[in-house]
């Protein structure tokens, strides 16, 4: 496994804090987003500005438009963009203080470590994480530690929606096919908003490109496609951990990546393998 996808695995719990974590959804709420989607599409499009559904559902790539079309753009007659940001920086502060309580030590050497790496990366072609890169870096060791995570996470995944893109998978399809590997079509399907005869004929396409069976299971052509596409994912987000202390900070995170894991549903929407001690 290479460094790029092993740290990826690490720090995504981190970040994903916000979607699964109670302190998350209270502080959502407390900001008059009530409802799960309301505070999600609203903390993670706020960096982007008051947008309409277009650019989220371009840049998020696997949900339907339909669905991110319910909550944008009304969140922002709820909340604005800045309120939204605060309201997810609270939950997530408040989450990883629970979930990290004993470790601050390993917490201010992490944020550390991972600040210093983000300043180094190349947003060119990655319109989230350069929207998260313009919020600069907080101080405080536990907000610092989630920001850093959170920027690293969308510099990631805007690498990994071009390789999708260039692999000719649009973002039902890539549900489609990944459910047909690992990750139910019940976890999938309802969390991205597609419709059953979207689904279907997302499923067809697949089937005519020799990439998914009648059956509804991948082909070893179409596992070798997602294949593909995850190598040109850690290539893209490579780079920065070229001749880096790569080790030191794997060996830094485990713990709190494995913490912050016991919040997330196993599996999950993100298809991400939950780490362990």
């Amino acid at each position: 496994m290479s460094d790029a996808r092993a740290l990826w695995q690490l720090f995504e719990p981190i970040h994903a804090v916000t979607y699964f974590a109670p302190e998350a959804k209270d502080a959502f709420e407390k900001a008059g987003l009530r409802g799960f989607w309301r505070g999600y599409f609203a903390g993670r499009a706020a960096p982007l500005g008051p947008v309409g559904p277009e650019p989220v559902t371009a840049s998020f790539l696997s949900f339907a438009p339909g669905m991110v079309a319910r909550a944008l753009p009304s969140v922002w007659e709820i909340t604005s963009p800045g309120q939204a940001l605060e309201a997810r920086r609270l939950g997530a502060r408040a989450t990883l203080a629970r979930l990290l309580a004993g470790r601050e030590r390993e917490v201010e050497k992490a944020a550390g470590l991972l600040g210093e790496r983000v300043r180094e990366l190349d947003c060119g072609g990655r319109v989230l994480a350069a929207a998260n890169a313009a919020l600069g870096l907080p101080v405080d060791p536990l907000d610092r530690l989630w920001q850093a995570a959170t920027l690293l996470r969308e510099h990631r995944g805007d690498g990994h929606v071009a390789a999708l893109i260039a692999a000719g998978l649009d973002g039902c399809e890539v549900l489609v096919l990944r459910a047909g590997i690992d990750v139910p079509r019940p976890m999938l399907q309802p969390n991205r908003g597609w419709t059953d005869e979207e689904w279907d004929a997302a499923a067809r396409r697949l089937v005519e490109r020799g990439l998914l069976g009648v059956n509804g299971t991948a082909t070893d052509a179409g596992r070798e496609l997602l294949a593909d596409v995850e190598d040109a994912t850690d290539l893209a987000a490579g780079r920065l951990w070229q001749g880096s202390a790569a080790g030191e900070l794997t060996e830094l995170l485990r713990p709190l990546g494995v913490a912050c894991a016991a919040v997330l549903p196993d599996p999950n929407p993100m298809g991400l393998r939950l780490p362990s001690a």
